[in-house]
């Protein structure tokens, strides 16, 4: 910090109740642009709290400097031979230079440059007091917090999340004074000042705040604990003293406890009671009606079993809560008897009866229906199975059933989508589904592929963790991906409504967790054929790679359009599992050097990508790098002698016989040998999966590398002596090409 006094900054937005779900985003975004906005204008700071309830939004940044950083920026005027005169008096333009520097002659000085000797002088730049600068930007601030929603009331013309009916801005003890909205002449802007409002209901009046040090204090005496954390704080503690009291445990949900703690201003537990006989309905239509609609809390007993009360957490204290908890009550019963009518007309239905519904229910317009989805996700389950078998310990017999199941699953996972409780509960798809299939006598691996497949429904949420599970989870990402890639409708900066980006990621979490290791390609290949086998890719769907978006042709095959198809699905994973990594702390260069040889088997890609980095930090490895990309780059700028078939996933070419009668140096011969050695050795390792060991074994070959391109020049006249040696180092590159691309390092 300069020598500037320093001053605690405070801003608070009164506002009419806001979403609970608009508080800390909207906070963390005021918070951040705030910050963002004093560096901007050189106001030294320190670290900022945020703070808030539904009726306000709040800032403290500790330690703000009252005034601007001085800068001073250097000037360069005109020529010297015009700034003075031959007998070295200033010209006009001189005076000219100084009055645009604020400076006086005497502090011009000539520098020389490399154009010559020019004017140059030190421009010292206005500070101005962090008061008058926050004023002026605060109300751009305020009004440029994001919401989901905004809204307009009254003569004003601006938006909010609700109608804002207080500002407060202290700087210190110093109130500082703007407004806010275009008001017409029947009404006023909103101004500044440093009172705030308490509790709506249980201290509804106008309190003065001095400063920012008393702020808290001031609302808790007025009924409102602005701070979230220790509002989130006591309402835990709150709700689990009424749960201790009526010997019940609450059920976790974290998610729930802050969403509750931005619904109050100061919490007031109570315990409800619901009819035993709603308890027939599954717990988890139970939770979801108090949950969803409610905001209340469920309880369970010491051995988890789901108890016919609930904890509603209140704004206000009445003289009884009594009347209170009734009201709560009358609410829910009304939920829960609608959600037991559901229940029980589903269970006149059976999961095939549900399926059939499907037929009617459209995954998507060009896509087909639900039900032809369903007989994708049949064939893509069972093709994985293939693939998975030869990898599982299993006999024949198991991976027979293992393929039933899936199948069986496959067909009925989207069958509850059609239920009534489903389509009043819509967070229950899945859930409800593995309920149904168990009461209707489905085995369990069927019934928890059910709602597993849906996994993972969030960033960071849990994985399926059967079988089955996995399967069907890939299945249904894969299909929906491949699908909308068919027809155009790939994710942009702004827009994903398949959630597109998500599901792929989730792919690939479910096969790096589950070690599975058969090709991602080619399980995108075969989705694909199964679009095209039914004709729902039209012929004027669009190429995604084509920059005029050219439409397919009616000469082009099936086949050509699923090249490019797979070609764009296989692009738009890479570049979500290249991110991933990077976001789990692997290095860029590490990531794009080992995807950029292959990714199909994505564990695999994976153990490549922990070698290389393992490798990036040894002492040499800058060194060994270089050679390596030497190597690759020689060999990308030469003209291939006989291009080969590609083998799958590579782009490889036909390696040409060395001739060791063409060598005329020893580093020549010294490197042939040891390439030919290594490639063996470097093979096992790979083929085991032990890459540390892989590239360890291959920087041992630096020296013969390193000496080869001191003695030898590759690009000689002699086309049969250049070719042999190209054709060396291709020997060379094809121990390391499956490992990592050592150009993209």
């Amino acid at each position: 910090m300069t020598n500037h006094s320093v001053k605690d900054f405070l801003v608070e937005i009164g506002a009419e109740e806001i979403p609970a779900g608009y508080i800390v985003p909207a906070l963390e975004a005021f918070r951040d642009n705030l910050l963002k906005s004093m560096d901007k204008f050189r106001i030294e700071h320190g670290d900022a709290q945020i703070l808030g309830t539904p009726r306000r939004l709040a800032v403290i940044v500790k330690d703000v400097a009252d005034m601007q950083k001085a800068r001073t920026s250097t000037l360069t005027g005109p020529p010297a031979n015009a700034g003075f005169d031959k007998d070295g008096k200033p010209t006009i333009a001189a005076h000219k230079f100084a009055e645009k520097a604020g400076v006086s002659i005497e502090e011009i000085k000539i520098v020389e440059t490399e154009k010559g000797n020019y004017l140059s002088a030190l421009k010292q730049e206005k500070c101005e007091s962090t008061a008058t600068i926050l004023e002026a930007a605060l109300p751009e601030l305020i009004l440029s917090i994001p919401f989901p929603k905004s809204m307009r009331w009254g003569d004003l013309a601006i938006s909010f999340a609700r109608p804002i009916i207080s500002l407060l801005a202290l700087m210190g003890e110093t109130v500082l004074n703007f407004e806010i909205g275009t008001a017409t002449p029947l009404s006023q802007n909103i101004r500044s000042s440093d009172f705030v409002f308490g509790h709506q209901f249980m201290n509804p009046g106008k309190f003065k705040v001095s400063s920012a040090s008393e702020y808290k204090k001031v609302l808790k005496d007025a009924g409102v604990i602005v701070d979230i954390e220790e509002r989130k704080a006591l309402l835990q503690e709150r709700i689990e003293a009424v749960a201790k009291e009526n010997k019940s445990i609450i059920l976790k949900d974290e998610e729930l406890v802050d969403i509750v703690t931005n619904l109050v201003e100061y919490p007031w537990p109570v315990i409800g009671r619901f009819d035993e006989k709603f308890l027939e309905v599954p717990d988890e239509a139970l939770i979801t009606a108090m949950r969803e609609h409610q905001k209340y809390f469920s309880l369970a007993d010491s051995d988890g079993k789901l108890k016919p009360c609930f904890i509603a957490v209140n704004n206000t204290c009445t003289k009884d809560m009594g009347v209170v908890a009734n009201g709560h009550e009358r609410v829910l019963r009304a939920r829960l008897s609608d959600a037991q009518f559901f229940y029980k007309v589903d269970l006149e239905s059976t999961m095939d009866q549900f399926a059939e519904k499907l037929k009617k229910v459209t995954f998507q317009a060009q896509l087909g229906s639900m039900f032809e989805k369903r007989e994708r996700l049949a064939a893509l389950g069972s093709y994985m199975v293939d693939l998975l078998a030869p990898t599982l310990d299993k006999t024949d017999g198991e991976n027979k059933v293992m393929k039933e199941n899936v199948i069986r699953a496959a067909r009925i996972c989207k069958a509850d989508l059609v239920s009534q409780m489903v389509i009043e509960f819509t967070k229950l798809q899945g859930v409800i589904g593995r309920v149904y299939a168990q009461k209707g006598g489905e085995n369990n691996d069927v019934a928890t592929a059910i709602e597993q497949h849906y996994r993972p429904v969030h960033s960071g949420g849990a994985l399926p963790d059967t079988l089955t599970g996995k399967i069907l989870a890939i299945a249904d990402k894969i299909d929906t991906i491949c699908g909308c890639f068919s027809i155009d409708l790939v994710p942009t900066g702004a827009s994903d409504p398949y959630a597109l980006r998500r599901q792929s990621i989730g792919i690939l979490q479910i096969m790096m967790a589950s070690g599975f290791t058969f090709s991602i390609k080619n399980l995108v290949e075969k989705s694909i054929s199964l679009y095209l086998t039914k004709s729902q890719i039209k012929t004027d769907h669009y190429k995604q790679n084509s920059p005029e978006k050219q439409p397919f042709s009616e000469k082009q095959t099936a086949i050509e359009r699923e090249e490019v198809i797979a070609e764009n699905v296989m692009g738009f994973i890479k570049t979500r599992m290249t991110n991933m990594l990077v976001d789990q702390g692997y290095s860029k260069e590490a990531v794009a050097s080992a995807l950029a040889v292959g990714f199909e088997n994505v564990p695999d890609a994976v153990l490549r990508i922990k070698a290389l980095d393992l490798l990036r930090q040894a002492p040499d490895f800058e060194p060994l790098s270089a050679a390596f990309k030497r190597v690759v780059n020689i060999l990308k700028k030469s003209e291939p002698t006989e291009k080969s078939e590609p083998a799958e996933g590579s782009g490889s070419y036909k390696k040409v016989e060395v001739d060791e009668s063409l060598f005329f140096s020893d580093s020549e011969k010294s490197l042939y040998v040891a390439a030919k050695a290594l490639s063996s050795r470097v093979d096992g390792f790979i083929s085991r999966g032990d890459y540390n060991l892989a590239l360890k074994e291959i920087a041992s070959i630096r020296p013969e590398v390193d000496s080869f391109f001191d003695d030898v020049m590759v690009m000689v006249d002699d086309e049969a002596v250049k070719n042999n040696r190209i054709a060396l180092l291709s020997t060379v590159a094809s121990i390391f090409e499956h490992i990592a691309d050592f150009s993209q390092i």
